[in-house]
């Protein structure tokens, strides 16, 4: 379907009020038909009935979808953070087409660098920090520094973001290849095979959930990293993972080709997969919510940069395209296969981004408030991704001859037509850089509550000062697990009220009764001995101690602990 007349003389520049008539609006959670009014660059009310000249007709258009703007990412070695902010903002300000925001990354850590993560958040509008697990000696940070980093940041009330890869283990790896002669872009992914990303994974949620601050995994390029991801948010875990859209679409056997500068346009950091089934389980797992947004990563070298890694693939600068494409490549190979619907397309490529950097509802929805940025997409248009068409300075498209159902036809940046037709109108500048307040609730809703029920509790042996009031019959202290009206909460001189025990040791049965109102377990066997090498009994009983049974709380335990092995 080609964009109909009637879009062709719309005002490129100084226009106030909008009227788009006859679409569909699809948000996150839900597809409706509507026609939208936009003055100075604001969405004010989804339906007025009134015409005028200066106003858009859509009516033949059946997408209506919110974007928001790709974050930029501040990255530097050894510097001043507020000094790595102003220069990029210095760089950003006089070019910017469209709202954008940044990352600070944090390369090092210091007395310095603690104190300026709070001035950074307070006074310069960022609310997110990223962080390398890889590229030793150049950007990467231990254990330690990111332990620490994650502390601040979750004091905060910042997001922590990882590149995780193991950067010793790469770096180990990358001189075997090159001591064997192999220095061509097969040995960038010889070097980091994928358990070196998915260990490093894993690593960085567990130390981040120590500290209890939130979890935001950028790139993620294998299956494997995925289900820890989804794994770790089942456990609980505060974790976000971000495939982008090189990995939805492309695999690793790139790297093979008998043509180095092929092979090389391909190389980024984590690799791409060599097994083909990649791209389609990182896709369902974005439509399932295992994973939850499309970056790109967005970094393109032309070929006389990329041949700068000749004679070493250590050396080929990382990097592809993608954000020009990124909505058609997802559209194609999400929702046209029928992998997710047009309503979770919306979610991954702008609102989920929106809450969890906390730009929403300015950014990321389209409702009467938010800022006028609108794609009207077509749906059933067709185009064939090429270098020769595309707006990006780089002579290489790693999409090159994809054809993509979904096409952006019309594009509202500010209420502003920024994109008609397959040009750009855009004026540098105009973008405003976007402040975000910290403790995003998409991010820290869960984390505040943890910080009061996840408290450390200490258990009052003989001996201990204040071992003689409030313990369990004087020893074991109070059960950390136990509320007041449980069998097992102390009175007053230390002991428990057996009388309102409901706990019985009858045959193979823990008798229900109407306190009971969480559990029924049968065949506890406590005629015997429980075998020593098996510790499945137990860890049942802990399962029922985690949710509070009444007629566990305490009393069982002890019964447990006095009169069977382990």
């Amino acid at each position: 379907m080609t964009t109909p007349s009637k879009f062709r003389n719309v005002p490129k520049t100084a226009q106030t009020r909008i009227l788009i008539k006859g679409g569909k609006i699809v948000n996150a959670d839900r597809a409706f038909d509507s026609d939208v009014y936009i003055e100075d660059g604001v969405i004010k009310v989804k339906w007025v009935p009134v015409r005028d000249s200066s106003f858009t007709d859509a009516d033949v258009l059946s997408k209506i979808s919110g974007l928001l703007p790709k974050t930029a990412s501040s990255e530097h070695l050894g510097e001043s953070l507020v000094e790595a902010y102003e220069k990029w903002r210095g760089k950003a300000d006089s070019k910017v087409c469209c709202d954008y925001s940044l990352h600070v990354a944090i390369t090092w850590w210091s007395e310095q660098v603690e104190q300026e993560i709070e001035t950074v958040c307070k006074e310069k509008g960022v609310n997110s920090f990223k962080m390398f697990m890889a590229y030793k000696d150049v950007m990467m940070v231990n254990d330690h520094e990111f332990i620490q980093a994650c502390k601040k940041l979750k004091a905060e009330g910042a997001l922590a973001l990882v590149h995780a890869e193991n950067g010793d283990i790469i770096a180990e790896n990358q001189k075997k290849l090159l001591a064997q002669g192999i220095t061509g872009p097969e040995g960038h992914l010889q070097s980091r095979p994928e358990e070196v990303e998915q260990e490093a994974t894993n690593r960085a949620i567990m130390l981040a959930d120590q500290v209890n601050c939130p979890l935001y995994i950028v790139h993620v390029m294998a299956k494997s990293c995925a289900d820890t991801i989804a794994n770790a948010r089942r456990d609980g875990k505060i974790v976000f993972g971000e495939p982008i859209a090189a990995s939805l679409a492309c695999d690793g056997t790139h790297y093979c080709s008998h043509d180095w500068g092929h092979a090389a346009a391909y190389v980024l950091s984590p690799p791409l997969k060599t097994d083909p089934s990649t791209p389609g389980y990182l896709m369902k797992s974005l439509a399932n919510g295992d994973l939850h947004l499309v970056g790109t990563d967005n970094c393109t070298f032309n070929s006389e940069q990329k041949a700068l890694g000749k004679g070493d693939f250590t050396k080929i600068p990382n990097g592809v395209n993608g954000v020009e494409d990124r909505m058609s490549v997802i559209w194609e190979k999400g929702v046209h296969n029928g992998i997710m619907d047009a309503c979770r397309f919306v979610a991954v490529t702008s609102t989920n981004a929106a809450k969890i950097f906390n730009m929403y509802p300015q950014k990321g929805v389209i409702q009467a408030g938010s800022d006028a940025d609108i794609v009207i997409f077509n749906p059933e248009a067709t185009r064939v991704i090429s270098k020769d068409t595309h707006h990006q300075a780089v002579d290489f498209n790693i999409f090159e001859g994809m054809e993509c159902h979904g096409v952006p036809e019309l594009v509202l940046s500010q209420g502003k037509v920024v994109f008609e037709d397959g040009e750009l109108h855009v004026t540098q500048g105009a973008g405003r850089f976007i402040p975000r307040e910290v403790h995003a609730s998409e991010a820290y809703s869960r984390i505040l509550i943890r910080d009061k029920v996840r408290k450390p509790f200490k258990i009052l042996r003989e001996g201990d000062e204040g071992a003689g009031d409030g313990t369990v019959n004087g020893k074991g202290g109070i059960n950390p697990m136990a509320s007041e009206g449980d069998p097992s909460f102390a009175t007053k001189r230390g002991q428990r009220d057996l009388h309102a025990s409901s706990f019985s040791l009858s045959e193979y049965t823990v008798k229900e009764t109407p306190t009971q109102s969480l559990a029924y377990m049968k065949e506890v066997p406590v005629k015997r001995n429980f075998p020593k090498t098996s510790m499945k009994n137990l860890a049942l009983f802990e399962r029922y101690i985690s949710l509070k049974v009444d007629f566990m709380n305490g009393h069982f335990v002890d019964v447990l602990m006095s009169k069977y092995q382990y």
